[in-house]
């Protein structure tokens, strides 16, 4: 590009300031065998060159990417009403920072207040925070304020929590030594109930359970919350937030940290974020949380207002009482994920959940219906399935790809016992004839 911050002149006066003769001088600290004598990059080229590159890369990626998706495993796609998209490109969202003056932050914390009310209503929880980075890092803050809560040193995890959060919460864990145990599912593809008790222990920090798991499968959150009542161990809930509008939340299962990723809350895919997290405790643990809350009051003149009411990060309070390094909030994935929910409203939300849940179904009998083809786990899903194919799963979605379709996730990538079974997810966004096209798809597989 050929914009240039600052003139020769400029860099000479400030390099004067500083008492230093050159550029090069400021990287003197740093030893010469860890500089670079160059770049090895191409050629400059003009601003318009530059946009017409990226167009074209675009186009071909266009036109390499599948016609049709079947894949999930964390990232979905939902339809978004436009009205989500117009509200969050105004300025006033946009490019709104941490609101830490409320008299000129209303519109900002009044978007952070309806967040958190939303997300409390979805799962059945007293408090939540102004939103986490994501679902993984939000689901590893929620295992380290178990540890806070209640001093445990160790924490279960099922072999079903999705793969990348459990790498997330074992970095996290790495630093203070708390043992993470595996929990195996069951043939139905939920956690394995008498290994959890058998394993159950007052050092136990935290059971953790995800809901449907990253095999799609619901778990028995009912028999979950019942074997953990009158445990010490906090009960730790990861959801897709879609589902709750067609199941009942973990609150009221007795779960004691409620996480989730935001991203189904109209939010596009965007090869893999900015998404938002979302957490949600029981108002006895709030000065334990991660992050900081949006609170209701009233100004002088009794006009309902906002305000921050806790901020428990170490720019705030003292290092040693800080709940967490979360930094910031990502508030304009909360307010998108805000405008979605009000904009659905809750019998929205649930007809968005009933058409997953439907259409999910449909495409899972009618797979199963192809010689060869059948269910992996025999539990109730939600979203997204696990069929198991004669050959293996890479194999199988090479030759869905080459007809123009993604048709999902080779479980083998992450446990070698699965290598012939696919995640398939199917959303409202697919179609009757969509589904049709993949299940023919198959026939020829």
């Amino acid at each position: 590009m050929n914009y240039t911050p600052h003139t020769d002149q400029d860099i000479r006066t400030m390099l004067d300031t500083i008492g230093v003769d050159s550029t090069d001088a400021l990287f003197d600290p740093v030893p010469a065998s860890l500089r670079l004598a160059s770049l090895d990059l191409p050629a400059g080229i003009s601003e318009m060159e530059a946009l017409g590159l990226i167009e074209e890369l675009g186009r071909s990626a266009r036109a390499q990417a599948p016609v049709l998706s079947f894949t999930g495993g964390g990232a979905y796609e939902h339809f978004t009403p436009s009205v989500v998209d117009a509200m969050i490109s105004r300025s006033e969202f946009y490019t709104a920072y941490t609101p830490y003056q409320p008299e000129v932050s209303q519109g900002t914390l009044r978007a952070i207040f309806e967040f958190q009310t939303m997300v409390c209503e979805l799962t059945g929880m007293e408090v939540a925070n102004a939103s986490m980075y994501d679902g993984a890092s939000a689901l590893a803050e929620a295992v380290m304020m178990a540890v806070r809560i209640n001093d445990g040193t160790r924490v279960m995890l099922p072999r079903s929590l999705h793969p990348f959060y459990r790498r997330v919460v074992e970095t996290y864990v790495r630093g203070i030594g708390l043992e993470v145990v595996e929990i195996p599912w069951s043939v139905a593809g939920t956690i394995d109930m008498a290994r959890v008790e058998a394993e159950l222990s007052d050092d136990t920090a935290a059971v953790v359970v995800q809901n449907p798991n990253f095999l799609g499968v619901l778990e028995p959150l009912d028999a979950l919350g019942s074997l953990l009542r009158n445990h010490r161990s906090a009960f730790v809930a990861s959801v897709n937030p879609i589902s709750l509008g067609v199941i009942r939340p973990p609150g009221d299962f007795g779960a004691d940290i409620v996480v989730a990723d935001g991203q189904p809350l109209g939010l596009p895919l965007s090869f893999g974020g900015p998404y938002v997290g979302m957490f949600a405790t029981r108002e006895q643990h709030v000065r334990r949380m991660p992050g900081r809350v949006v609170g209701q009051t009233t100004d002088v003149d009794g006009k309902r207002g906002f305000v921050m009411t806790l901020q428990t990060r170490e720019q705030h309070i003292r290092r040693e009482r800080a709940t967490s390094n979360i930094c910031t909030n990502q508030t304009l994935c909360a307010t998108a994920a805000t405008v979605y929910l009000a904009s659905l409203g809750p019998n929205g939300l649930r007809e968005v959940g009933m058409l997953n849940w439907n259409r999910s179904h449909e495409a899972a009998s009618a797979l199963c219906g192809i010689d060869g083809i059948s269910l992996k786990f025999s539990g109730a899903s939600f979203n997204e399935f696990v069929v198991e194919t004669p050959r293996p799963a890479r194999e199988a979605l090479e030759a869905l790809r080459r007809k123009g379709i993604a048709g999902g996730i080779d479980l083998g990538r992450f446990y070698p016992e699965l290598d012939r079974c696919v995640l398939t997810c199917v959303t409202e966004t697919k179609t009757g004839s969509d589904v049709a096209r993949l299940v023919d798809a198959w026939r020829d597989v």
